[in-house]
């Protein structure tokens, strides 16, 4: 596995917001929806391409496409879908599939509860949006059906990582294709599993707390 911290002023910026308490929801949406589109520019630095004749107005010439068959971007519900927009903004003929993940908060154990994806993702490559990689549970768990799916080459957008997750997913996915994409890595997990200093709970600085 693979981690790239994405070292870049305009990351370093939005990231400072987020992390502030003071920022409200739809700041933080706004914020969070930049800093993806930022981070995808990274992630989709190896994103496979092939040729393709054009004609501009000035005289034949050859550029590139996406191919075939697309990226997937797999938003892990429900704070992953605050990364959507960023992500397909950059990449909009990629499909979208959805990973309904839920962690037990005494066990901190990332079980699914809701799947719309390809059965076959055999030489897909992948894109998994989750703010947060705290414990690791939920993205070892996301992975590996991705993986037991075919997929052969995913790459996990993350605004934050605790060191204690990296490690737990090198451990848990050792020899798989995996790159783990962030604006940074943090200095540790608390005793309740959030990533400290963080940002607190992306899904309900995003969303609010409703539900």
């Amino acid at each position: 596995m693979r981690t790239h911290v994405v070292d870049h002023p305009l990351v370093a910026h939005k990231l400072t917001t987020l992390r502030d308490a003071r920022t409200d929801s739809p700041t933080f949406r706004r914020l969070a929806d930049e800093l993806v589109t930022l981070l995808a520019y990274e992630a989709t630095r190896d994103v496979r391409v092939e040729e393709v004749g054009i004609r501009t107005p000035v005289t034949e010439t050859t550029g590139v496409q996406l191919s075939r068959p697309r990226p997937l971007v797999v938003p892990i519900i429900r704070a992953g879908l605050g990364m959507l927009e960023g992500m397909v903004r950059l990449l909009p003929t990629a499909e979208v599939g959805f990973l309904g993940m839920i962690r037990d908060e005494e066990t901190l154990q990332a079980s699914t509860y809701a799947n719309r994806m390809p059965d076959d993702l055999s030489g897909r490559q992948v894109y998994v949006l989750d703010p947060m990689l705290a414990t690791g549970g939920t993205l070892v768990a996301a992975i590996r059906e991705l993986i037991e799916r075919g997929a052969d080459d995913v790459t996990a957008l993350c605004l934050l990582a605790a060191p204690e997750g990296v490690e737990v997913m090198e451990r848990e996915l050792a020899g798989t294709p995996v790159t783990v994409v962030t604006a940074s890595v943090d200095e540790r997990l608390n005793e309740q599993g959030f990533i400290v200093p963080g940002l607190g709970d992306a899904g309900d600085r995003m969303y609010g707390t409703a539900g």
